[in-house]
């Protein structure tokens, strides 16, 4: 019998391997999302200083996500950042994820 990996465990390797290789600064910060079943969750970290710098969330369904994302946008402008490194934690980048950084950029971010 073959033994099934659990979905958590693949997603976690996979927000590691990214986590690697990205990097977020004052300037720069990264733009992590995490996504459960009822909500949607967005933080600008400044991992240079271990500090959350704005965050925002919200419902579970596609236009929760993207007033998460208006609103990130809205309070990175307000503290002066317009640029950030994305992190989708592992998610594929589709659905919420996708509505999430689609409406940040369109409220000003630049990815």
């Amino acid at each position: 019998m073959i033994k099934k990996i659990d979905r958590k465990v693949v997603r976690r390797r996979k927000q590691a391997r990214v986590r690697r290789k990205i990097h977020g600064t004052a300037s720069r910060p990264r733009l992590s999302v995490f996504r459960s079943l009822k909500h949607i969750y967005a933080q600008l970290i400044d991992d240079e200083r271990g500090v959350t710098l704005a965050s925002s969330s919200g419902g579970a369904n596609v236009e929760a996500a993207r007033e998460v994302g208006r609103v990130i946008g809205e309070k990175a402008l307000e503290a002066g950042i317009t640029e950030v490194v994305f992190d989708r934690s592992g998610y594929i980048y589709h659905g919420r994820v996708a509505a999430l950084a689609d409406a940040a950029r369109e409220a000003g971010l630049k990815f």
